[in-house]
């Protein structure tokens, strides 16, 4: 306990609000801890997930035997994930937390110091596009691993055998056919080049053989000055781009500018860090997010 709450009064930024939100109120979730909640394993095992992808894959993997718990709420953005006491000691307590370590979300990563029981980083043994490995120290700069469905499998695999080996081969049989209809829908294009509001879609680039023109870094908060607008103005214009996609859970305001200044067109690109309420009561999923990534991305690009 004393721990986290050093390492959080020293938070600055996000984390600062991570920090204070957690500096008020992790001493409560230890004592709950202590006070003996309800056992752990019962009415089935218990599983917290730092965001969306990783609670889907964990849900169908372990169906009924698995309790799932997505610590993003639906809608949020889970870089900015605010832990409160009650997360907090659900952390503390799960039988297996499963994460992305390398910073992607610093608050949960001070808490899981603190736990005894198993936590699982999914990229752990990755090789990353910064030519990393994912269980090196320091941040990389792309973590969307998730968006090449081949990783995304092997991450599934890696859940299933901690969760007790149980079996994943249809859950990865339903990626290799998605994978199958990328290479497919993507094989013939006019363009290759996709422009996106931030660097969010490396690896689903790099598996289908495009070439990402993000308007801002990783950070989605990044604003660009005057001068570097009308820079990205002519880059959109150069490469012949009709469309720059933009995210759900953030803000277009950047990519509709240039888009205007360009005279092209905007259009959603989903990175599938979670998922609004609206699409959860619409029954979306991974799997049909991803094919409707795929059919704005065929547009986009001209594909035949």
């Amino acid at each position: 306990m004393i721990a986290i709450l050093k390492t959080v009064l020293g938070s600055t930024g996000v984390e600062a609000r991570i920090a204070l939100t957690l500096g008020g109120s992790v001493v409560a979730a230890f004592a709950l801890s202590a006070c003996g909640g309800q056992a752990k394993g019962s009415g089935g095992t218990k599983v917290v997930a730092a965001f969306y992808p990783l609670a889907y894959a964990a849900e169908q993997l372990g169906g009924d035997g698995v309790r799932v718990r997505d610590l993003t709420p639906a809608g949020a953005e889970p870089h900015d994930l605010e832990l409160r006491a009650s997360a907090v000691r659900e952390v503390l307590d799960a039988d297996l937390v499963v994460y992305l370590g390398r910073g992607f979300q610093p608050g949960l990563e001070r808490v899981l110091d603190e736990r005894s029981g198993p936590s699982l980083d999914l990229l752990q043994g990755q090789r990353l596009r910064d030519g990393s490995r994912g269980d090196a120290a320091g941040k990389a700069a792309d973590l969307h691993v998730w968006l090449d469905p081949a990783r995304y499998g092997e991450m599934a695999k890696r859940i299933a055998v901690e969760l007790g080996n149980l079996p994943a081969d249809a859950f990865v049989q339903r990626l290799r056919a998605l994978d199958g209809e990328y290479r497919r829908g993507l094989a013939t294009c006019q363009r290759r080049e996709i422009v996106t509001s931030h660097a969010a879609f490396g690896y689903l680039a790099d598996r289908y053989r495009l070439r990402q023109i993000p308007l801002t870094g990783v950070s989605p908060e990044s604003e660009p000055s005057a001068q570097s607008i009308a820079a990205l103005v002519r880059e959109v214009s150069s490469n012949g781009a009709t469309t720059i996609f933009f995210e759900t859970l953030e803000s277009p305001k950047l990519a509709e500018t240039v888009a205007r200044e360009a005279g092209v067109k905007t259009a959603v690109l989903n990175p599938l860090e979670g998922l609004t309420g609206d699409e959860i009561a619409g029954g979306a999923d991974y799997f049909s997010v991803m094919r409707e990534n795929l059919a704005a991305l065929r547009e986009a690009l001209g594909c035949r």
